[in-house]
Order: structure tokens, then sequence, then C-alpha cells
């Protein structure tokens, strides 16, 4: 525990240094970290999109045999997790617009004490115009899936991404 802690000074000095040489480094460093960790996560739930439309157009062959039936069900299965997953990863991306939606208002608030200010909304215009995209995409896959995912999930997943829409829309 010493080792760590005389480790965690030693770069908590080199951090103060760093950061008193040239104090703008860490910061764009962080936004750009942010960017990428944001397209990545956009990029993993366009795919997960996609592996959902795959799936509804894999198992529309005809099902005269009993195999083709458990696989239909296995499939159907299959697709309500992809769809849960891809919810779940909207609503993290959601999280992801909000938070820097906040810190965007909170260096407004700041600018006005003086705080440089990068009035610039093209980058944040952008995340919510993205985040919208895919979940209109993911809302028509749920809508079409609707008879394979059940009447009881189909509600609950509407609702679901009615919250991430309207949250968005408000703040």
């Amino acid at each position: 525990l010493r080792l760590v802690s005389v480790l965690r000074a030693i770069l908590d000095g080199e951090k103060a240094a760093v950061l008193k040489r040239d104090h703008h480094l860490p910061l764009s460093f962080h936004r750009r970290q942010e960017e990428l960790k944001f397209n990545m996560g956009l990029q993993r739930l366009q795919h997960r999109v996609r592996q959902i439309q795959a799936q509804r157009d894999g198992p529309t062959a005809s099902l005269q045999e009993p195999q083709l039936k458990t696989e239909a069900k296995a499939s159907e299965s299959e697709l309500s997790t992809l769809v849960l997953e891809a919810v779940k990863e909207l609503e993290a991306a959601k999280q992801q617009v909000l938070k820097r939606i906040q810190i965007w208002k909170r260096q407004q608030q700041l600018a006005g004490n003086g705080a440089q200010f990068e009035e610039n909304l093209a980058p944040l215009q952008k995340r919510c115009e993205n985040l919208v995209e895919v979940h209109f995409q993911l809302h028509q896959q749920v809508m079409g899936a609707s008879a394979e995912l059940g009447a009881e999930l189909v509600p609950r997943l509407q609702e679901r991404l009615n919250e991430v829409l309207s949250s968005l829309v408000r703040r």
C-alpha cells in the first residue's frame, strides 16, 4: 500500500507538471477519448441493429419439419436477446450524450465568470442526430419483429425506446 501511495504521489506530481506546462492538453485529450468511446459504442449499436435485421431475415424459410420449428424457437430467443442488448446499449449511449450535454451547460455557466468556453454545438448535435437515427432503426426492427418477440416484450421495449427519445428531446 505504501508503494502504491508513493507511485500515486509521483504520478500526481508529473500530472501537475504537465498541466502547468500545457494546461489545455488534458482537456482535449479527454474530449477526444470520450468522442472515440461514443463512436465505438455507436458503431457497436449499429452492428447490433444489422444483426437483428439479419436474424429477422434468416428464419423466414418454411417451417414444415419439427427440427426447423425448434430452430425457429431458438432463433426467436436469440432475437429477443439481441434486441434487449441493443436497447441496453442505446440507453448507455443516451447517458453519454446527456452527460456531454450537462458538461456543455456547466461550461456555459462558467463562461459567465470568465472561463474559456467553446460555443461550437456541431459535435454535440451530430451525436444527438446519430443516436436518434439508430433509435429509429432499432424501433423499426422492434416493430417489424413484434410477432417473433412476443406480446409481453414489445410494450416494454417500446416504453424503453420512447423513454430514450423523450429524455433526449427534454434535455
